[in-house]
């Protein structure tokens, strides 16, 4: 796997550019708002199968529902942070046309932070699916996502 210093690691959002997504802010702003920190990333096989990231986000009080959890919607929107960027590595230029959640434990203050690692566990055609898991600091696995995308072919 290689390291978040490691030249490839740290140029690979940037390229994403080259691979046909001229124009776009990639990463997104939402990366930067979010306090994102990419841990690791393993470019998968010839194709892009296999491929994964690994990001930390921290806990913060602006993403909180009124019983002070991490609000679901920001759970959606970390996780999309990190299936997003994957699939443009993996696949570009890619969007998402389907994203499924299932939430298994709450997301409290006293985790300072959580972890995402998504993976590319099917390339097929134009269609890409990704799978991930988010944990907290003590091993619980809080939720999990499924996420399809599609190629899109560069306009000529």
């Amino acid at each position: 796997m290689a390291a978040p210093t490691d030249p490839e690691f740290l140029n690979a959002l940037g390229r994403m550019a080259d691979m046909g997504a001229k124009g776009l802010k990639l990463p997104p702003p939402v990366f930067h708002e979010m306090k994102a920190e990419p841990l690791d990333f393993q470019r998968g096989d010839a194709n892009g199968l296999g491929a994964s990231m690994k990001v930390r986000f921290p806990v913060l009080e602006q993403w909180q529902n009124p019983m002070g959890h991490m609000q679901g919607g920001a759970i959606a929107m970390a996780m999309d942070n990190v299936i997003g960027p994957l699939s443009y590595l993996a696949a570009p230029p890619s969007a998402t046309t389907q994203m499924n959640l299932t939430y298994l434990a709450p997301i409290t203050p006293e985790a300072e932070h959580i972890e995402i690692e998504a993976r590319v566990t099917m390339l097929a055609g134009r269609s890409v699916v990704i799978d991930a898991e988010l944990t907290l600091p003590d091993g619980t696995i809080a939720a999990l996502a499924r996420a399809t995308s599609v190629i899109v072919r560069p306009k000529k």
